[in-house]
């Protein structure tokens, strides 16, 4: 009869001494884990709106999730009275060692991200970057896949691509093409001018705004005229090509040729 008495006593003790604890931090856990989960769902929203990535909002949701879901055991085991001193060493050695097996992986996915939050190009977008230069495939959390125009595949690291500079050839809708032709010296510049720019104006593919342009680049050799008509991304290699064609036809129709060949004969 006596141990009964000392257990219920003790057991009562334990009960008032710890049962406040034990309800307060029941509490903070439920109150704690409904605002995670009203925080996720607020960031995935936000995100949303703003057009990330479908992906990315997933991952980067988890994420937040899972550490305040951390924070929020650390903060209920400290309410507890257990000590949570170890856990958190342990929790940053596990941080650090991670952070320095995979620091590569870990560059490559912030470049990632970056890119697909600020969006310096897209899917589709023809873009040149660390030495290479395609068409954007796809955009993943820690690669950017090319499609080049002899149709091989690239995998550019976005480290190293977020901190690189991009060129961005289809961001506002339109691109110039470039074309030099050297035709002979006695060339009549006016007339040459006008049978580029009615040539150019006449190509289905070239734009009317910005309506294209021809200048003298050089008389150096000959007279070398610069074309420069803008038209849509797709129809880049196109233009560049039956410009040219079209333009040889023409020239050939009014008399303009090339420059001259020459010969040089060395005679000892």
């Amino acid at each position: 009869m006596d141990k009964l008495t000392g257990f219920t006593t003790q057991l009562q003790n334990w009960i008032f001494g710890f049962g406040p604890k034990l309800i307060s931090a029941l509490l903070v856990f439920i109150i704690g884990l409904t605002i995670i989960n009203w925080t996720a769902k607020l960031a995935k929203k936000t995100m949303n709106q703003r057009k990330v990535d479908a992906s990315l909002q997933s991952f980067l949701s988890s994420m937040v999730s899972v550490g305040l879901k951390v924070l929020l055991l650390i903060t209920v085991a400290g309410m507890l009275g257990i000590e949570t001193t170890s856990f958190v060493a342990i929790i940053g050695a596990m941080g650090l060692a991670v952070g320095l097996a995979l620091q590569g992986s870990l560059a490559n996915f912030a470049g990632g991200v970056l890119i697909l939050v600020f969006k310096p190009f897209k899917t589709g977008d023809l873009i040149e970057a660390g030495g290479q230069k395609g068409t954007v495939l796809e955009i993943q959390i820690f690669n950017t896949i090319l499609l080049t125009g002899d149709n091989k595949t690239i995998i550019l690291a976005n480290g190293a691509l977020s901190n690189g500079t991009i060129i961005n050839y289809t961001k506002h809708g339109s691109l110039r093409v470039d074309i030099n032709v050297l035709l002979a010296g006695d060339t009549n510049i006016n007339q040459a001018k006008a049978i580029a720019l009615e040539v150019m104006n006449a190509h289905p593919l070239v734009l009317k705004d910005p309506a294209p342009t021809v200048s003298v680049i050089s008389i150096a050799g000959g007279v070398t005229l610069g074309l420069r008509p803008f038209t849509l991304e797709a129809n880049f290699g196109d233009v560049f090509t039956q410009v040219q064609e079209a333009l040889k036809r023409a020239n050939d129709a009014a008399g303009i040729g090339g420059p001259t060949p020459t010969s040089i004969v060395i005679s000892k």
